[in-house]
Formats: C-alpha cells, structure tokens, sequence
C-alpha cells in the first residue's frame, strides 16, 4: 500500500502552546509547546494510530478533503497541515529450512542486541537485498538426475556413432 497523505488541524492553545488533531482519527491528538512541537508530535501520533488500526484489523479510511474539514466551534485554527503516513506492511509466515546450529547463533545474537528471530531475519533479509553482488554465470550441470534417480551423460552434438 503506498504513502497515505492525511490533514491536520492546528489549533492555538492557551499560553501560546498548539494542539493538532486528525479528522480522519478521532482520538489521535498532539500537542506542543510550539508549531514545530506540536507538528512533530502529531506526525509521532498519526504513525502510531496507524499501527493500532493494522493490528486490529481496521482498514484505514480516505483522507478528507481539507475543505470539508470542520472545526469545533470556539477553536482558534491557526493551519491546517499535511502528515504523510506510510501503512504497515502485513507480515506472513514463512518456513525456512537451516541448520540448527546457525538458528542457535542467530537466537543468540538476536537476544543479545534485543531482537526476535523473526525481526532479525528480516533486517539481516532487508541488508542482504541492499548488496550489490556480482552476477554469475552457471555452467549447465554435465549430467543430469531423472526421475528414477540414475544420472545420465548429457549428449554432445557431433557425428552419430562416432567414438
């Protein structure tokens, strides 16, 4: 799913400090001592109400138009401001086959810096699909294994019945 843009509201608090709310999330709000403080801290709320719906299954909604925004009356607006948000990617299970004393030292490790096994393969994946490695070429194996297991020569092109 791709980055999700959702407006803000920004609104004066007292002695001079900002609170920011989100149309589209009841309940996400933020506040500041500053524009700055309370920006940063909504951007902090949107990311984390976000993973709360993915976890409980909610689909997130569309954005609202900012023009269809209505604000409580009595509220001092001072902006309205865009947070973007990127949604959870779902996890899926997956079985991988390793012998059991490289999963040992993978457990180890993971511990060691505070992750779990899984989170530790997907970061060390993630790493992993950053390298540039170099391509290679395979030569095609000389022979092959057929169904029954026997292996047999391959066939070079050339004369027929020649030894």
């Amino acid at each position: 799913m791709k980055r999700r843009l959702y407006p803000a509201v920004l609104e004066r608090g007292p002695r001079g400090t900002f609170g920011a709310w989100f149309p589209d999330f009841p309940g996400c709000v933020a506040a500041g001592k500053s524009q700055e403080d309370a920006i940063g801290r909504a951007e902090e709320a949107l990311a984390q109400t976000v993973d709360g719906w993915a976890e409980q299954g909610r689909a997130l909604p569309e954005p609202t138009p900012i023009e269809q925004i209505v604000p409580p009356k009595g509220s001092d607006v001072a902006a309205y401001f865009i947070v973007g948000v990127d949604p959870p990617d779902p996890s899926e299970r997956v079985n991988v086959y390793l012998p059991k004393s490289l999963i040992a030292r993978i457990d180890k490790h993971a511990a060691s810096i505070g992750m779990s096994r899984s989170s530790f393969f997907g970061f060390a994946a993630s790493i992993a699909l950053e390298w540039r490695l170099p391509t290679m070429r395979l030569t095609p194996p000389r022979s092959k294994v057929h169904k029954t297991g026997a292996l047999r020569a391959e066939k070079k092109p050339g004369k027929k019945g020649a030894r």
